[in-house]
């Protein structure tokens, strides 16, 4: 009787042993996934502001809206995988053609066109380019690490009626003319990913201040 009571014992002892570290270990799982989703929500913030800079310095956002212009803020060619380090592996154009079409592989000329619930536009829907890509460790001083990967794609403004979002509207008068969209995506350890989404509008100051850049909203996308 004796030695079934102490086998009873270590058999609840066990079992609340083993409770208490799933439970350490759930918790653990869950502070790392708050941990790293929130320094990708502040790399897409940053990598965002990043951008900016260099779409300031552009004369000409049809070239932006062609693709034939891209940011300083590059780790290289557009093509080929990028491996950030951590068991994670990105196709920049799957990423474009993901918030494009909602596929990885390429979009055809219909779908960029077609009318859906998150693109409502028809021919005036933003056709995403690449602008800038690369570690948000490039960012950052000496001593300060970040293991997010920074994607920024730039848009035209659906307001435009011209039929081409590829080109910024000529006339001044023209609705969205000098207005981009700018989304700014960072991917994490652990799966992490967030994306944020700005509407922006060139603004012309007099010299010496020279031109700049209003922004006209700000959101978090996922």
């Amino acid at each position: 009787m004796a030695l079934l009571t102490v086998m009873a014992l270590l058999l609840v002892v066990s079992t609340l042993g083993a409770a208490v570290l799933l439970s350490s270990s759930t918790e653990s799982r869950i502070a790392f996934f708050f941990r790293t989703g929130l320094e990708a929500r502040h790399a897409a913030d940053a990598a965002a502001e990043r951008a900016l800079l260099d779409l300031i310095a552009e004369p000409d956002w049809s070239l932006v809206l062609s693709g034939a212009v891209r940011s300083r803020f590059v780790d290289g060619l557009p093509s080929g995988p990028r491996s950030p380090g951590y068991g994670v592996q990105l196709v920049l154009d799957e990423v474009r053609n993901l918030v494009n079409c909602g596929h990885a592989v390429i979009c055809s000329d219909a779908e960029l066109d077609a009318v859906t619930a998150a693109r409502p536009w028809g021919a005036n829907n933003p056709r995403w380019q690449l602008y800038a890509y690369a570690p948000l460790a490039l960012l950052l001083p000496s001593g300060v690490e970040s293991r997010s990967y920074a994607v920024v794609l730039v848009g035209d403004d659906p307001a435009e009626t011209d039929g081409n979002p590829l080109r910024d509207a000529a006339g001044v008068t023209d609705p969205g003319h000098g207005i981009v969209l700018v989304r700014a995506e960072a991917f994490g350890p652990g799966g992490a990913r967030r994306a944020v989404e700005l509407t922006v509008a060139r603004v012309m100051r007099g010299s010496p201040a020279g031109p700049a850049v209003r922004i006209l909203g700000w959101r978090t996308v996922s």
